[in-house]
């Protein structure tokens, strides 16, 4: 059976954290780099290029809070779950 401890939570608080402060670094960069080789010729390549920028941001979000949030949960769990 599985239980959730508190150092582990605040790992997971604090993974949470570093996985939002990665994203907003890590994309900020890329979607410039992205837009400064963008060679769209017409609205309609415009538009699915923004699609797609959309969907990698979304992408990135989604796997940095989940990839930094379990890590941190573990990261806690293993260091300090055993002293509570």
């Amino acid at each position: 059976m599985f239980s959730l401890s508190l150092p582990g939570l605040i790992g997971a608080a604090v993974g949470l954290g570093l996985g939002l402060l990665n994203f907003g670094v890590v994309v900020t960069f890329v979607e410039k780099r992205l837009r400064a080789l963008d060679r769209s010729a017409n609205a309609a390549e415009r538009a699915a290029f923004e699609q797609r920028i959309t969907l990698m941001r979304r992408t990135m979000l989604v796997l940095d809070v989940v990839a930094f949030s379990g890590v941190g949960y573990l990261f806690g769990h293993t260091i300090a779950g055993g002293l509570m």
